[in-house]
C-alpha cells in the first residue's frame, strides 16, 4: 500500500513538474527551454546564420551600446536577423527618432534612424527580417490593427544619413496587444510574441500569434489574417506578473524559440527561452 502510494506521489509530482514536454500553444509542441538572464538575455533572440558559422544573439538593457544610451536610446527591443543581416531596434522616451542599428553580413555596423509619423507611437518593440532580407518590420505597443513596414537599412536603403521612410503598413484583420516581437516563418507568415495581459482580445492572456500575410511583402501595404495560438508557458517559483518577450524562428531545424521573463525576484533565477517545435 505504501509503494502504491508513493508510485502516485511520483506521478501526481511529475505531472506538476514537467508540462514542458506538454502540448503548449496550438500547431506547437514545446520540446525544452533555456535559462534567460535578466541583464543581457530578457528583450529577445536572433539566430544570424552566416558562412562563417551561426551564432544566437540576446538583446537585454546590458547590451544597450554605451554611445547609443548616452544620446537617448535607452530601450532595445527583440532583434532580427536574415541572410545574415542582424538588426536591433531602439527607442527613446522623447518623441525622437528611431534607430535601427545594423550589422551587415561581413560585420560592419550602421545606425539608420526613422523619424516618427505624426500617427505613430515611439515605442519600438522589435525588428523582423524578411527572409528576402529587402524589408524590415517593426512594431509598436498597446493596443495595435497594424504593424510597420521599412526598407531594409543596408540592402534597399543604403545611406545611414538619411531618414529611413515607412514602406507600408501590415493592416491586421484582428487588433492585437502589447507585441514584444515577431519573427517570420516564411515569407508571408509571421509569428508573434504578445505580452497582453488583459486577455479580452484572444481569451487567453500571453498569447502567440500568427499572422498570414496575404502576399509576400513588396513595399505596399498588406493585409494580415491574426490567429491566436493559445498562451506561452507562464511557470515560475514565484507568483505575480509574467512579461512575455521576444521571438525566433530558426529555420535551419524550424525551431520556435519565446523569451518568458519570471515575475518578482524569480526575473534573476527561473526565467526562461522556451522552444518549440512543429510536429
Amino acid at each position: 500500500m505504501r509503494r502504491t502510494g508513493i508510485v502516485l506521489t511520483l506521478a501526481a509530482l511529475l505531472a506538476v513538474v514537467s508540462p514542458a514536454l506538454a502540448q503548449a500553444v496550438t500547431g506547437w509542441t514545446e520540446v525544452g527551454s533555456d535559462n534567460a538572464r535578466a541583464l543581457d538575455e530578457s528583450q529577445g533572440l536572433a539566430t544570424i546564420v552566416r558562412p562563417s558559422g551561426t551564432t544566437i544573439r540576446y538583446t537585454g538593457i546590458g547590451t544597450i551600446p554605451a554611445d547609443l544610451n548616452s544620446q537617448g536610446w535607452n530601450h532595445v527591443g527583440d532583434p532580427g536577423s536574415a541572410q545574415g543581416w542582424y538588426v536591433e531596434p531602439y527607442q527613446r522616451d522623447d518623441r525622437g527618432a528611431k534607430l535601427f542599428r545594423v550589422q551587415a553580413p561581413d560585420g560592419s555596423w550602421a545606425n539608420y534612424k526613422h523619424a516618427l509619423e505624426s500617427w505613430e507611437a515611439n515605442n519600438n518593440s522589435f525588428a523582423a527580417v524578411s527572409p528576402d532580407a529587402r524589408w524590415l518590420v517593426a512594431g509598436e505597443w498597446g493596443t495595435m490593427s497594424r504593424l510597420l513596414v521599412h526598407p531594409m537599412p543596408g540592402v534597399v536603403a543604403t545611406n545611414p544619413a538619411q531618414n529611413l521612410p515607412m514602406a507600408g503598413t501590415i493592416r491586421l484583420d484582428h487588433a492585437v496587444r502589447d507585441v514584444q516581437g515577431c519573427d517570420f516563418q516564411t515569407a508571408t507568415r509571421l509569428l508573434c510574441a504578445s505580452d497582453d495581459p488583459d486577455g479580452s482580445l484572444f481569451g487567453t492572456t500571453k498569447p502567440l500569434l500568427q499572422v498570414d500575410l496575404a502576399g509576400p511583402l513588396n513595399g505596399s501595404d498588406v493585409t494580415g489574417h491574426v490567429t491566436s495560438l493559445g498562451q506561452l508557458p507562464l511557470r515560475s517559483g514565484c507568483s505575480g506578473s509574467f512579461e512575455v518577450e521576444g521571438i525566433d524562428f530558426d529555420e535551419r531545424d524550424n525551431t520556435l524559440r519565446v523569451v518568458v521573463m519570471s515575475p518578482s525576484i524569480c526575473i534573476l533565477f527561473d526565467s526562461k527561452t522556451y522552444r518549440f517545435q512543429q510536429r
